[in-house]
């Protein structure tokens, strides 16, 4: 698997949770995200999606371990980076600077006792040290323009702001270091429609002017097909397809996927047949 335009490359990635009876929760993963695109991951809850995520940030704990495969991250200056390869201030430079991540419930991760605006700066004194105060204060608050947030919110706390500010101050941090590739973990659910309609014309508008790849995780597949280039179906922590967002709606080639296609009402014809879908698929299940 290669390709002059990646921004990460996954090789047969294993991930196991170790114990009484070990879990094979990612089994044999590859893939491949290219440079400005947005790469959808669905599947049902428990199927491996955030612990994919993580072990390609090196964020998993025990009893997660990766027991095989490769995770390469393509530089924009061309070198290649061995991710698991990496340690300590090696690994700290990775991430954030090259991927960033937004994760799971993150809308509800700011320090409730700190400002917001002392939460980006950390990100600064940690990442660049050689800026000064007024340079972080002024980066902080291009910040929260980028994500159409008033800058006066830096001196706000979280319990002061939306859920919809929240994550976009989440959406924010991620985007603090100008990363090349920012994974989303589920970063809409806990969001009312409208707001969540607004939180991804966002991350889009972002992702055309600032031009990042974006692995976007969700069990919700036709979100990723009306914001995915390319998605990949996942199941039992294995990759099933992987396919334009076109083929996925129009040419599915897997069960699963056709399964997962029928399981969301059509917004068009008889309410009937949605039913009869919905009691076929239940029997079909059990």
């Amino acid at each position: 698997m290669s390709d002059n335009n990646a921004v990460l490359t996954v090789k047969n990635i294993r991930v196991d949770y170790v114990g009484q009876e070990t879990v094979h929760a990612v089994d044999d993963v590859s893939l491949l995200i290219r440079r400005g695109e947005v790469l959808g991951l669905a599947g049902e809850s428990g199927c491996g999606k955030s612990t994919l995520a993580y072990g390609i940030n090196q964020l998993l704990k025990a009893p997660a371990a990766i027991i095989g495969g490769e995770v390469v991250f393509h530089d924009k200056s061309g070198s290649d980076i061995d991710v698991l390869g990496l340690a300590g201030k090696q690994l700290q430079r990775y991430r954030w600077d090259k991927v960033s991540m937004v994760f799971q419930g993150s809308m509800n991760s700011l320090n409730p006792v700190i400002t917001v605006g002392a939460q980006i700066n950390d990100v600064f004194r940690t990442h660049r040290p050689q800026m000064s105060k007024a340079e972080r204060l002024t980066r902080s608050a291009e910040l929260l323009e980028l994500v159409s947030v008033d800058p006066n919110r830096l001196h706000s706390f979280a319990h002061e702001l939306s859920g919809g500010m929240r994550q976009r101050v989440m959406i924010a941090m991620a985007l603090a270091l100008d990363p090349q590739l920012m994974i989303m973990d589920e970063p809409t659910t806990a969001l009312d429609v409208v707001v969540q309609r607004d939180i991804l014309a966002e991350i889009m508008r972002l992702r055309s002017e600032l031009g990042f790849a974006v692995i976007f995780i969700t069990h919700d597949l036709p979100l990723l097909l009306e914001i995915s280039d390319r998605i990949a179906i996942m199941r039992a922590g294995k990759i099933l397809e992987t396919a334009s967002a076109e083929d996925i709606f129009f040419a599915a080639k897997d069960p699963y996927t056709r399964k997962l296609l029928n399981s969301f009402p059509s917004l068009t014809g008889e309410r009937g047949d949605f039913i009869r879908n919905g009691i076929a698929l239940e029997e079909e299940a059990v």
